[in-house]
């Protein structure tokens, strides 16, 4: 188990290096955003690249983030159910879930996405509009964000292993900013004063 959660620490260590550079997209976006407005309004100039550049940063953000989001326990939770559950019942649905439903549906969307990943890339596809760009990079950020949400699922998957096996911490007390998981913390740490008296 040792040696599953050293790759786990280093799958940890290549999301939330990816997650914080998605901040440099929104920078991106943000400013071919704001200079395409300033020369289509002042000068009557814009070219559809600017506008496709930016919902391809956008996917940038959206598909090479998510297995951050999973990272951070700040993907969307059924906090009214959840907050109810113990924090092992929690972690064993999660491995459910990560098992039944997540890695499934990751391998079958880097599955389904590769061909046209390659088919638009020996085909040269490029955009339907007037001075538009080559699709296949932001096909290819489908199978990249869906392998990297992977990844940190099979890191998921390890750590909630170990803390049900009591070798980790609970990977859910990694959430920020959930009152329902606060209290949660609250409370273990009052029954474990409790024992020790």
């Amino acid at each position: 188990m040792g040696t599953l959660l050293r790759l786990s620490a280093l799958i940890d260590a290549l999301t939330r290096f990816v997650g914080k550079s998605t901040i440099w997209l929104v920078l991106a976006a943000t400013l071919i955003s704001a200079l395409n407005a300033i020369a289509r309004k002042a000068f009557n100039v814009g070219s559809n690249a600017y506008l496709e550049i930016q919902w391809y940063l956008f996917a940038g953000v959206f598909m090479l983030g998510a297995g951050y989001v999973f990272l951070q326990n700040a993907h969307v939770r059924i906090d009214v159910v959840a907050s109810k559950l113990s924090m092992r019942t929690r972690n064993i649905i999660d491995i459910v879930g990560i098992v039944l439903f997540l890695l499934p549906m990751c391998w079958f969307m880097i599955q389904f996405s590769w061909p046209l990943v390659h088919n638009a890339y020996v085909s040269h596809e490029v955009s339907s509009n007037a001075g538009g760009l080559i699709r296949w990079p932001v096909y290819a950020l489908v199978p990249a964000g869906f392998a990297l949400l992977a990844l940190q699922a099979l890191s998921e998957l390890v750590k909630r292993v170990a803390f049900l096996r009591g070798l980790g911490p609970n990977p859910l007390l990694q959430v920020v900013d959930e009152v329902a998981d606060a209290a949660e913390i609250a409370r273990a740490s009052a029954s474990a004063s409790e024992t020790e008296k």
